[in-house]
């Protein structure tokens, strides 16, 4: 294939997901997009019957339209017609093409999508169902099915997800920006167990100081409660008071009040 034909064009069509040379023509409804996230922005707008709304199903796709000779034909990476490169990155298993191979896509069987980052850089957890970094491969919280479920803050489905995923020392997953905007309103745990979501020692000992320079009046001195702790899990029967509970497992404040003490099995 000669340089011109691979370069052709290059970097001029696509949308605002991917710089591509090519468009595909959706299984389910028949429609051409440019691609995937085209399809499923406009086919799941407020402005579509609840009824129509639909994904498209990205491995089912069959024909691509090159963007500059309009031909339409099977996948593959150059077209049959004028021989223009479609995508410097192809994968024939997703359907997939991408003319910006600085991302160092690669397809993941795992997964059974494609991802990007470089695989010498991804390792795939087959109990959490997803890729990870390699620096998380000894030390991370495997959870079923990590991935495989919306982003407890936006909502959106992490799995196939193109934004940065931050994963959270429980093992739960949430997306980077979402993970920045809870902090900045304060908000240092996770929101599906509660476990703190980084390194909390500073606080505690700040809040040591606090309870410690805030002396509970009589009539509460000696009134205790049973508190549960989000970090450990630790059920205990402490003194009350007003500012937080500490955990005497783990010497977390990150506790929360309970009705009553744990649950024993019955005597006889």
């Amino acid at each position: 294939m000669a340089l011109n034909e691979v370069d052709l064009a290059s970097g001029q069509h696509g949308c605002s997901h991917y710089r591509r040379r090519c468009k595909i023509r959706a299984p389910c409804c028949g429609e051409i997009f440019d691609c995937r996230h085209c399809h499923n922005e406009v086919k799941n707008s407020l402005e579509i019957d609840l009824r129509e709304r639909h994904e498209i199903p990205r491995h089912e796709v069959k024909k691509v339209i090159c963007s500059l000779c309009d031909t339409e034909q099977d996948v593959q990476q150059y077209c049959s017609n004028c021989g223009v490169c479609m995508g410097k990155y192809c994968c024939a298993k997703c359907k997939f093409f991408d003319d910006n191979v600085s991302k160092n896509q690669y397809h993941c069987d795992g997964c059974g999508i494609c991802r990007t980052g470089g695989e010498k850089n991804f390792f795939h957890c087959y109990r959490c169902g997803c890729c990870y970094s390699m620096m998380l491969k000894d030390s991370h919280h495997c959870v079923e099915g990590a991935m495989h479920h919306n982003c407890p803050v936006c909502f959106e489905y992490l799995f196939e997800s193109t934004k940065d995923i931050s994963v959270l020392p429980c093992g739960h997953t949430i997306h980077l920006a979402c993970l920045k905007e809870m902090r900045l309103h304060f908000q240092f745990s996770c929101p599906v167990c509660s476990r703190s979501v980084c390194d909390m020692s500073g606080v505690w000992k700040k809040l040591d100081q606090e309870i410690a320079s805030t002396p509970m009046p009589e009539m509460y001195q000696n009134k205790m409660v049973w508190i549960l702790c989000n970090d450990c899990g630790m059920r205990s029967n402490v003194h009350f008071h007003i500012v937080a509970h500490k955990c005497p497992g783990c010497n977390s404040y990150n506790t929360r009040q309970t009705r009553g003490g744990p649950t024993r099995c019955p005597t006889v």
